[in-house]
C-alpha cells in the first residue's frame, strides 16, 4: 500500500480520498478511523467541590451512576458530570462501551477482565486500583469491541 499526502493551499476544507482496487476490511478500517478522527470530540465539563475541570476524555476510565448523580472516574479521582448515561452513550467516542446498567467503560484503559460464567465479570484498569463489573448482558458486546480494538 502506498500513502501520499498532497498539500493544496487553495482548499477550504480538508479532503481525504482513498483509491483502491477493491473495498476490503483494511480499506473499511481506514475509512472508519478517518471518520472517527474527523468528528469533533465531545467536550464534557467535570465538577469536583466548587471547581470545574477540563481534561481529555481519554483520561476517563469509566462513568458510573451513584444515586442521583453520574461520576466520571479517572485513575485517581472521581468527578461529577451533568449528563445521564444514555446521553453519554450518544456523544462519547466509540472506545466507550456500556458494561452494566450503571456503567460505561473506556476500553482503551482496560487492563484485564476476569471472566465469571455465572455472574458479572471483573474489569481492572491500567494504572489504577479501581475496578468495575461487567454484567452478563453486556459482556459479549464488550468482548467484541475489545477484539476490534486489538485488530483495528
Amino acid at each position: 500500500m502506498r500513502i501520499r499526502i498532497e498539500v493544496a493551499e487553495n482548499l477550504t476544507e480538508d479532503e481525504v480520498i482513498i483509491r483502491c482496487k477493491q473495498v476490503d476490511d483494511t480499506v473499511n478500517k481506514i475509512h472508519r478511523y478517518i471518520l472517527e478522527q474527523s468528528q469533533p470530540s465531545s467536550k464534557i465539563t467535570f465538577y469536583k467541590d466548587n471547581q470545574e475541570f477540563f481534561f481529555p476524555l481519554e483520561s476517563v476510565i469509566f462513568f458510573e451512576t451513584d444515586g442521583e448523580h453520574i461520576y466520571a472516574h479517572t485513575a485517581k479521582q472521581a468527578y461529577r458530570i451533568k449528563y445521564r448515561l444514555y446521553e453519554l452513550e450518544e456523544i462519547l467516542p466509540k472506545y466507550f462501551v456500556r458494561a452494566a446498567k450503571s456503567t460505561i467503560i473506556n476500553i482503551t484503559q482496560v487492563y484485564s477482565i476476569a471472566r465469571n460464567l455465572t455472574s458479572s465479570s471483573l474489569v481492572q484498569f491500567m494504572n489504577s486500583h479501581k475496578q468495575v463489573y461487567v454484567s452478563r448482558r453486556y459482556y459479549q458486546e464488550l468482548k467484541r469491541r475489545m477484539n476490534e480494538r486489538r485488530t483495528g
